[in-house]
């Protein structure tokens, strides 16, 4: 193999010839030809509604391209519905999630026009009816939005996993609690659905498939205690992506014949996805020269111009984003290669970007490529510490390179 599968050669030239001093701190890059092409492949089924998870990456243009892909976007801060709404998106399109809603940030939502809302607490259920009777009392006109109750379940013991597993998390509560309510409690609200995830960057379609059907009966038992219909059941994200190359990938199709099984187990007339990284991973890039290489108790080590600064993953997930040399006429095929440890700037042991293999001999100012940066890159940073530049983002469309939001200095953000 003389490129790496999740390299798309069709923008390689593009990043090679790309020469700006402004973004010698490293750059990210977002293919939106093979974006739009990818998502019209996700929507080609009639078993799920599909939204984005705005959280994986709430770039204007990206939101653009999945608004014309048809998706609906899940919001789960007031920042992120500003971004979508200033695309253009209409409030009935948006789905508000995220654990800490308070009644303020509710009472702003419904003005906005959001009409569907995923509640994590006793407390957001009511104040969301409280903020529904209040603004039928302004307008004369009772809105009622859809509303999801997001449930927290317990599993087998070894099923951990990033949002939760047997962890105790902030996201949702048990069964227990939510059938302290019943549905007819809330006349102002269209109690309609549940919502549940626990899971993340799964890469098994059989344990994904046995997560769901285990989820299925707790969940309409649930629904059948507290006088809910269940119309809509939200399975969330949590799709994953093969970061380190193992060759373990979902397959989509098997991903929709499953889901099918659990529409018709679970008799919701709606089943939703929240697709973050899967959507959007593959189409994005990040670009970094080498500043340094040196040896270190024989391990060599690459120092590059950013690390966690702008790439904070790994040193969370210790699953790093897939790199290569962006070098002319380069093919592993050809090429001596080695591993090296791939440190940042910051002055803290946490910066490395992994342990990858790339050409022996590679030399300082020289240009790093990482893969799958269109999900959790640039928002998922820390660029304030050390005082670094916030790094450039860039799309790529129809053979062209162009700026949506230059770099910035230090200056910029600091008081």
């Amino acid at each position: 193999m003389t490129t790496p599968t999740w390299f798309d050669t069709t923008i390689e030239n593009a990043l090679i010839n790309h020469k700006s001093p402004e973004d010698e701190q490293g750059y990210f890059v977002y293919q939106l030809d093979a974006l739009k092409e990818h998502l019209a492949k996700l929507q080609q089924q009639d078993v799920i509604k599909l939204w984005f998870a705005v959280k994986a990456n709430p770039l204007s243009k990206v939101i653009q391209t999945l608004d014309g892909a048809g998706f609906d976007f899940d919001v789960a801060s007031s920042g992120e519905l500003t971004q979508v709404l200033a695309q253009g998106v209409d409030p009935s399109r948006i789905l508000n999630t995220g654990p800490a809603k308070s009644k303020k940030q509710l009472t702003a939502f419904v003005k906005q026009g959001v009409n569907t809302f995923v509640v994590e607490s006793l407390n957001q259920l009511n104040w969301l009816q409280e903020v529904v009777l209040e603004q039928e009392q302004r307008s004369g006109a009772l809105v009622k939005p859809k509303v999801l109750l997001r449930v927290q379940l317990q599993w087998h013991e070894g099923e951990k996993n990033p949002l939760g597993g047997n962890s105790l998390t902030p996201f949702g509560l048990s069964v227990s609690e939510w059938q302290k309510i019943h549905v007819d409690s809330f006349p102002a609200l269209n109690l309609c659905g549940l919502h549940i995830f626990q899971w993340g960057n799964m890469l098994s379609n059989e344990k994904m498939f046995s997560l769901w059907s285990q989820m299925v009966p707790p969940l309409t038992d649930l629904a059948k205690s507290i006088g809910m219909t269940l119309d809509v059941l939200d399975l969330g994200g949590g799709l994953g992506i093969d970061y380190l190359a193992e060759g373990q990938t979902l397959s989509w199709s098997k991903v929709i014949e499953d889901l099918a099984v659990i529409k018709e187990e679970s008799g919701v007339k709606e089943l939703w996805l929240e697709l973050g990284r899967f959507a959007v991973a593959e189409c994005g890039y990040y670009v970094v020269p080498v500043v340094d290489r040196k040896m270190n108790y024989d391990q060599e080590q690459l120092v590059l111009a950013a690390g966690i600064n702008h790439l904070l993953r790994p040193a969370i997930t210790e699953q790093p984003f897939p790199v290569q040399i962006l070098r002319e006429g380069f093919s592993t095929e050809n090429t001596n290669m080695q591993a090296f440890d791939l440190h940042g700037p910051l002055c803290t042991s946490m910066d490395k970007l992994g342990h990858l293999d790339l050409p022996s001999d590679i030399a300082v100012g020289e240009q790093l490529v990482f893969g799958y940066c269109g999900a959790y890159g640039f928002t998922e940073s820390m660029p304030f510490f050390l005082c670094h530049e916030l790094a450039a983002e860039y799309v790529y469309q129809n053979g062209r390179l162009t700026q949506v939001r230059k770099s910035l200095p230090a200056s910029s953000y600091l008081a």
